[in-house]
């Protein structure tokens, strides 16, 4: 695939300005262990990336994008749509802390809030359908209040199941039938507000829910049999999803609405599916696709898309799968897990963060001289894997060809390194060890983690009881456990 690469330098040279104004970043934040806001920022201002989308108003985020110039889509949870979209007040009150303060104390460039993530999601069951509209009129009309209306404005992600086609082509695209009138309301809404339309597109899920999709018709290769609509032909599932978006819009008297692409990328773990190789042609071959700024059949316009996403989130829901904590274009660690280039660094690579401060170089394993058949084995193994991450286990995943020692051994570590290295978090009776020796396999891309180095913020961070500090939550399981084996 080296004339692929090749072909990117080329092209970037001429597009390098567009590149930077076009392709972002999602930063999420997810995880057990955060690498330092400002050693994460250093890493975009590297790597040229010059917009980023935050999921929430996190403090210390915000100030580290303070005066970088960075442009800024920041997020309001779901969970918050409730408060700010029934009370004027507590959107003002959002709006002020959350957006305001920061542009005129840090000079943070915000241009979108991002309110609610895929909130019509089927998954949802209607939770957040009917305040979805109201919240983002009410920090619309408390952005105009603070007199940053015509700067920043409000957007909603929404997942491409809103919208589907009643006959399998992009021209037969419109949006859901459940939820016709909602979305039409804020479609309606965006509009007049000037503001953009977000969706989230993700070809992998396709492929990871069904198994008789098309695996070429994913990339951009051009490989795959096209898709003819009416003489039109599509070649990959991007450019049809996104103008079957194009299509619900203009049947519904918005066709000139603009369209940001909120989330895009492919998971490089926790599936068959989810490997380097594929993430890495996927997320270089969107980056060629885009270069030219010449869009879809459609929206024959440069497409607004954010990569997702920038680092791994070892504490991501897995009810979609275990893939999903494993969709950065960096590790947990901020280190490249692939060559990408994204048209924005001289090098034409990704560049790691920098000055990172990794844990004692130790991991926790299974005891040599333990049996197999230990009773203790399978019970250890089951709450260490509960507690941390063992998504990097199972059939087609990067650590599936390690034997059974090598399975415990990887789910033990795992709960020793999110516990940092607490010595009691190595103390599953009888069957466990702390070495210095690494068992990471010599062959393959299975890796045996060191920890970073905990990072709790001086200011804006609350704990509860899902927010404590790590190695008070390490006591108190493992006093837990204690309790348990006794």
């Amino acid at each position: 695939m080296g004339w692929i690469t090749v072909t990117i330098r080329i092209v970037c040279l001429f597009t390098l300005l567009w590149s930077v104004n076009g392709i972002g970043v999602n930063w999420g934040t997810q995880a057990s262990h955060l690498l330092p806001p400002d050693t994460v920022v250093r890493m975009l201002r590297e790597n040229g990336i010059q917009k980023v989308k935050l999921f929430d108003a996190d403090y210390g985020i915000l100030k580290a994008l303070g005066k970088t110039g960075i442009e800024v889509m920041v997020g309001i949870p779901n969970d918050m749509l409730a408060s700010v979209g029934g009370s004027m007040k507590a959107a003002e009150k959002w709006v002020a802390k959350n957006v305001s303060e920061h542009i005129s104390s840090n000079n943070v460039n915000i241009r979108y809030v991002a309110v609610g993530n895929e909130p019509f999601l089927e998954t949802y069951n209607g939770s957040y359908l009917h305040i979805t509209l109201p919240a983002l009129s009410n920090i619309q009309s408390a952005l105009i209040k603070a007199g940053i209306g015509s700067q920043v404005k409000v957007t909603v992600p929404l997942n491409a199941d809103v919208y589907a086609s009643s006959n399998t082509y992009p021209s037969g695209g419109d949006f859901r039938t459940d939820i016709f009138d909602p979305m039409l309301k804020i479609v309606k809404f965006l509009n007049d507000s000037n503001s953009p339309f977000t969706v989230n597109i993700y070809p992998f899920i396709s492929l990871y829910t069904d198994s008789n999709f098309p695996v070429e018709y994913a990339f951009f290769d051009g490989n795959a049999t096209p898709l003819n609509d009416g003489g039109t032909l599509y070649y990959n599932m991007f450019d049809a999803n996104l103008d079957t978006l194009a299509h619900a819009l203009q049947k519904n008297g918005f066709g000139n609405l603009p369209i940001i692409v909120g989330e895009i990328g492919w998971p490089t773990d926790g599936d068959r599916n989810a490997n380097i190789e594929y993430a890495r042609r996927f997320n270089q071959g969107f980056m060629s696709h885009i270069s030219g700024g010449k869009g879809t059949p459609m929206r024959p316009v440069p497409i607004d898309a954010y990569l997702f996403s920038l680092i791994d989130e070892d504490e991501k829901s897995i009810d979609p799968g275990n893939f999903e904590r494993h969709w950065g274009i960096f590790y947990f660690d901020g280190q490249v897990k692939y060559p990408l280039n994204l048209g924005t660094t001289n090098s034409g690579a990704l560049i790691p963060a920098k000055g990172v401060q990794y844990l004692e170089r130790k991991w926790c394993v299974m005891k040599p001289s333990a049996p197999l058949d230990d009773p203790q084995v399978a019970q250890s193994v089951s709450y260490a894997c509960g507690l941390a991450d063992c998504t990097s286990l199972g059939y087609g995943t990067s650590c599936g060809n390690l034997d059974a020692r090598g399975n415990i051994s990887y789910a033990f570590n795992s709960y020793f390194q999110k516990n940092n290295q607490f010595e009691k978090a190595c103390e599953f009776p009888n069957v466990s060890v702390i070495t210095k020796t690494d068992p990471t396999p010599t062959v393959g891309n299975c890796k045996f983690p060191i920890m970073i180095q905990p990072y709790y913020e001086s200011a804006g961070r609350r704990f509860g009881c899902g927010q404590m500090p790590l190695p008070l939550v390490s006591v108190l399981l493992l006093l837990l456990l204690t309790v348990v084996q006794h």
